[in-house]
């Protein structure tokens, strides 16, 4: 990932656990960057699954979201 695709406009979708699996938040943020903080942050909740979609239609699993929690923030 470069720091040209932080840049780019993404949208974060945190489902919660499985039991209420029919709710979700959503929300477009202007950079990846932002998405990735947010998402890590979400991460504190054990039960919320952070998901974002990039401008470029790569979808970023909690897993990859977790891998990489230290890319927003060193770039």
């Amino acid at each position: 990932m470069t720091s040209e695709d932080l840049d780019k406009r993404a949208e974060l979708t945190i489902w919660p656990g499985a039991e209420t699996a029919q709710t979700r938040q959503g929300r477009e943020f202007a950079t990846l960057r932002e998405a990735l903080c947010a998402a890590v942050d979400a991460l504190h909740d054990p039960e919320a699954r952070p998901w974002i979609v990039t401008e470029e239609g790569d979808i970023l699993s909690p897993h990859w979201i977790r891998a990489n929690r230290d890319v927003a923030r060193h770039h």
